[in-house]
């Protein structure tokens, strides 16, 4: 294998105090959220990726006690956005806002404009509220009456929706969804971890006051930001994230059949960047300075779940892109 040009060795300091600030934010995450430990997992990844995390699940399942935990445990601005249709794009980017006083105009900045954000239930805003978001989301910025306004570093979207009720909803385009990273899907807990929430409601741990403390700062999440990028990922490797893509672009030339009729569209190119950039951030987080097949399997259905477009044929047949992926993963050749 050969090492990509411009990556310098990680040294031990380096990985002995990423281990001391991930390992920090996963105590304060574990000791206020049961269970969840691949919802914990994606978090961490999409903050230190500089990515944003799609999470689809039924209600009640602490997915705002997590983002506000993350947030609070970084020391970072944390703000929720409730997607309703009646949302407009000031509501969430901001706005000019005329003052009596001075005579002039003022602006209010949106609650985009910190660190984490809390979009829930984003696909209950309609299409051009949604768009208010891409701007945000791929350039770190808001335009507000032709004046750019950049949006503090680190920054993490988390946006929710909701797959049961689908009445009064608009499905996110695709645009939309690419932007994001990863796509995270979460299940009820076990009885044992239903039962531990009930005994930490008891004990008073989920009461308004009752917040999370700073175990680190912003500062330390820059810096192991930095530490990612320079994560030892081989060109192998790259390829491997690669093919993995391409193949959901002409899947009739290497799935069977049955799996290949039934995807529209495959994965764009920032799949592949979002598998690098991810594979290196869980590579970090399992305490390694190089990346492993295996960071670039365990992401796939992360990566990819919601960038494959199905047709109607597999909708009926009840298949659903876990299937195809797993297809995809088969097909491909571990390097």
């Amino acid at each position: 294998m050969t090492a990509a040009p411009g990556r310098a060795q990680l040294d031990r300091r380096d990985l002995a105090d990423a281990q001391r600030i991930v390992t920090a934010v996963s105590d304060a995450f574990s000791a206020k959220v049961v269970g969840q430990e691949n919802l914990r997992e994606s978090l961490l990844i999409a903050l230190l990726a500089g990515g944003h995390i799609l999470i689809e699940s039924v209600p009640g399942l602490a997915k705002t006690t997590a983002a506000r935990v993350v947030a609070e445990s970084v020391h970072g601005g944390f703000r929720r956005i409730q997607c309703t249709p009646d949302l407009l794009p000031s509501d969430i980017i901001g706005t000019q806002v005329y003052e009596s006083a001075t005579n002039s105009f003022v602006t209010q900045l949106g609650p985009v404009h910190t660190n984490i954000v809390l979009v829930d239930e984003i696909n209950r805003s309609s299409a051009k509220t949604q768009s208010a978001m891409l701007e945000a989301m791929e350039e770190r910025q808001t335009t507000i009456a032709g004046t750019v306004y950049p949006i503090p570093e680190p920054f993490l979207v988390i946006a929710t929706q909701n797959p049961v009720d689908q009445e009064g909803t608009y499905p996110l385009s695709e645009a939309q969804t690419d932007r994001f990273m990863l796509k995270d899907v979460v299940h009820y807990p076990s009885p044992d971890e239903e039962v531990e929430v009930m005994a930490r409601m008891d004990a008073g741990l989920y009461d308004k006051s009752h917040r999370s403390r700073p175990v680190v700062s912003l500062d330390d999440v820059r810096r192991l930001q930095d530490v990612v990028r320079h994560v030892h990922m081989d060109r192998a490797l790259m390829h491997y994230a690669s093919q993995l893509v391409a193949v959901t672009r002409e899947p009739q030339q290497v799935l069977a059949a049955q799996y290949a009729r039934l995807v529209e569209y495959g994965a764009s190119p920032r799949a592949t960047i979002a598998f690098c950039k991810a594979a290196r951030a869980l590579a970090l987080l399992s305490g390694r300075g190089h990346v492993m097949p295996d960071d670039i399997a365990k992401l796939a259905h992360r990566v990819l779940r919601h960038r494959l477009i199905l047709g109607f044929e597999a909708a009926s047949a009840g298949i659903t892109s876990e299937t195809i992926i797993d297809a995809v993963l088969q097909a491909v050749r571990v390097p």
